[in-house]
């Protein structure tokens, strides 16, 4: 029926390939982010450092706990702040009325599975979103780790986690003939510190935390620019977004000036968490937009005929040839007539 509400449609695959394909495809991200972050099954790279190199001597910190910004409030807030978002907006858009100009493009109708089972637009809509935010959540995590075991770039703060033997390694120590770092340590068992602590060293590159943050910012900025209907005011949403963007830019610069990551690191983990971010909104879940209730895509040729067209004025009411009269009202007679010559 065109323009009216989409018919239900019967589906008995999307209960099993929700249950056998989507839910084992995030047990596996989630198990491997899971062995990437917690467990030593792949092994962190073991970089070499030069002597006495500043770049790396700064002091410690202390433990992630005890940081301004530490891991259970990130996790908390890009846990929490997505998911009331997609929320709160899924919820006003079910329940508020939609302009008549929206209906042939929402065009979703609700999917009934075997005899119990009814699958409304909204619900579909809800758990495609977090469960694709979901997805790439733990994607992020996956990829973020997996560049800090592969790389094993120190920490601002390495070597005095380190504390590495100078005079065991041959490093003589700085003098005004020899201002910089002259050898390179590529030694592994260099270091006579904590190896827990080492080991949590080497993994500076990319920054889990930026990534992270970057990721539920721009997934939720999106959402909230492509979803979100203010009439009135062009400034609500860019207010809305930026006011998102802040605090992701704060956790990458305390994580800077607690000498936890370089600015590298932290570029790094933006850079990854905004294009896992913008990779998932606009190829899998297309900028959350509904398909179309045929579910076929038109050719160009097809959607040429549903492009706005401007009628000609001759063709809106059509008369005959013969009483087509001058602008002044004047009969004009549809052929020129020859007078009659008396003879």
């Amino acid at each position: 029926m065109a323009g009216g509400r989409p018919q239900p449609k019967r589906s008995f695959s999307i209960i099993p390939c929700f249950v056998f394909v989507e839910s084992v495809l995030l047990g596996i991200v989630v198990l491997l982010a899971y062995r990437l972050e917690f467990t030593d099954t792949f092994p962190v790279h073991t970089q070499g450092f030069f002597c006495y190199d500043s770049t790396y001597a700064k002091p410690y910190p202390g433990p992630e706990a005890a940081s301004r910004v530490p891991p259970a409030l990130i996790y908390a807030l890009v846990t929490a702040g997505p998911t009331l978002t997609i929320l709160l907006g899924e919820l006003a858009r079910a329940f508020s009325p939609a302009p008549p100009s929206a209906i042939p493009i929402i065009g979703e109708s609700t999917i009934v599975s075997g005899a119990c089972c009814r699958f409304s637009p909204p619900l579909r809509r809800l758990v495609r979103f977090l469960g694709v935010y979901s997805f790439g959540l733990f994607t992020t995590t996956i990829f973020a780790n997996a560049g800090q075991v592969v790389t094993g770039n120190p920490t601002p703060h390495f070597l005095s986690v380190c504390r590495p033997n100078y005079t065991a390694l041959g490093c003589p120590p700085p003098s005004p003939d020899r201002p910089g770092p002259d050898r390179f340590v590529t030694d592994q068992g260099a270091c006579a510190g904590s190896p827990s602590l080492v080991a949590a060293a080497r993994r500076a590159f990319p920054c889990k935390d930026a990534a992270l943050c970057a990721y539920a910012v721009t997934y939720t900025a999106m959402y909230v620019t492509l979803v979100f209907r203010v009439k009135g005011s062009r400034l609500v949403k860019p207010s809305l977004c930026l006011a998102l963007l802040c605090p992701a830019f704060l956790v990458g610069v305390v994580r800077v000036a607690e000498y936890r990551n370089h600015w590298s690191d932290v570029l790094a983990g933006f850079l990854t968490g905004a294009a896992i971010a913008t990779f998932l909104v606009t190829c899998v879940v297309h900028n959350f937009q509904s398909r179309r209730p045929s579910g076929r895509r038109l050719s160009p040729w097809e959607d040429l005929g549903q492009a706005p067209t401007m009628d000609s004025p001759l063709e809106k009411n059509p008369r005959p040839a013969g009483r087509i009269r001058h602008r002044h009202g004047s009969p004009h007679p549809s052929r020129r007539t020859v007078p009659a010559v008396a003879t």
